[in-house]
């Protein structure tokens, strides 16, 4: 005579014999090696854009050692009056963003800041000039104008 068992009770023996079968014949794995791929100093992110630069700029600053002699009078003035003071000097000035002095540059843009001080990635400034969207007119930046103004917010943006 046979006892009738619940049809529950049969699934949870088979699934109890599975996995106790599963887990005899398993063997040990090794755990996967993981690691994350570093970017070399020299390995950059840069837009490709034709009038970008192909030697990307560096943003860090224990690799900028002239970060700290950077001046605002002497080495970043000459680069806005070349290329930005036609279209942000003077009477004109594109979205409210003034390059006329240290004061109108600090206020910003209709925009918003376009300097964060010591933060050169968070600058609209630079952002505008890697991704090739400023200056408009006239020629770009040469990499060694945009690494001078990088140095220059890396060292605090300081009006020297």
């Amino acid at each position: 005579m046979f006892v009738k068992a619940k049809p529950t009770l049969i699934v949870f023996s088979l699934l109890a014999v599975l996995l106790t079968a599963c887990t005899a014949a398993a063997t040990p794995v090794a755990p996967m090696e993981t690691s994350v791929p570093t970017l070399a100093p020299t390995d950059t992110l840069v837009p490709t854009v034709e009038t970008i630069p192909t030697s990307a700029p560096t943003l860090s600053p224990t690799d900028t050692p002239a970060a700290t002699t950077v001046s605002f009078a002497n080495d970043v003035i000459p680069i806005l009056e070349s290329r930005c003071l036609n279209c942000h000097g003077g009477r004109d000035t594109k979205e409210g963003l003034s390059f006329a002095s240290f004061d109108s540059l600090m206020a910003g843009s209709d925009n918003g800041i376009v300097v964060v001080a010591g933060d050169p990635d968070n600058s609209l400034l630079i952002q505008q000039i890697l991704n090739g969207k400023m200056p408009k007119k006239g020629p770009k930046l040469t990499p060694d104008q945009l690494q001078i103004l990088i140095d220059w917010i890396l060292a605090g943006a300081l009006n020297n």
